[in-house]
């Protein structure tokens, strides 16, 4: 691993959640599905700082294992004890109304120095208005 580059990790938005009994139990009037994240999103990080466009709690939920996973981790919690693939792992926010699940894998791709700029985050996030950081 001495003298390897990172890696840029994919993020993917795989299932958006919503719990209509405990939304029913605990949630203020008109709580619904997620806004900032919809199935099919992609975002890419290069290991340590969080793509523009992605949540920040679910960033914080996930960026442990971004990293782990830039630096080359294969299973996350031992041989296959977690996901059945190395470098990948499924997490989701921890927003228990409604939550969003991601898929967090490893790339080929050499991690630069920053993120993508912003227009081309914002094409590649399908968040032209930059929603996410309002």
């Amino acid at each position: 691993m001495k003298g390897e580059k990172l890696k840029k990790v994919k993020i993917s938005v795989i299932e958006v959640t919503f719990n209509k009994e405990r939304a029913e139990k605990y949630a203020p009037e008109g709580y619904g599905l997620c806004e900032l994240h919809s199935v099919g999103q992609v975002f890419y990080s290069n290991g340590w700082q969080k793509p523009t466009g992605l949540c920040d709690n679910a960033w914080n939920c996930m960026r442990d294992y971004v990293l782990a996973i830039s630096q080359g981790a294969g299973y996350i919690y031992g041989d296959g004890g977690f996901t059945n693939k190395e470098g990948m792992v499924i997490v989701s926010c921890n927003d228990g109304i409604r939550p969003v699940i991601f898929k967090v894998e490893k790339t080929d791709m050499i991690a630069e120095t920053w993120n993508e700029d912003l227009e081309t985050v914002r094409d590649q996030h399908k968040d032209p208005n930059n929603t996410s950081t309002k």
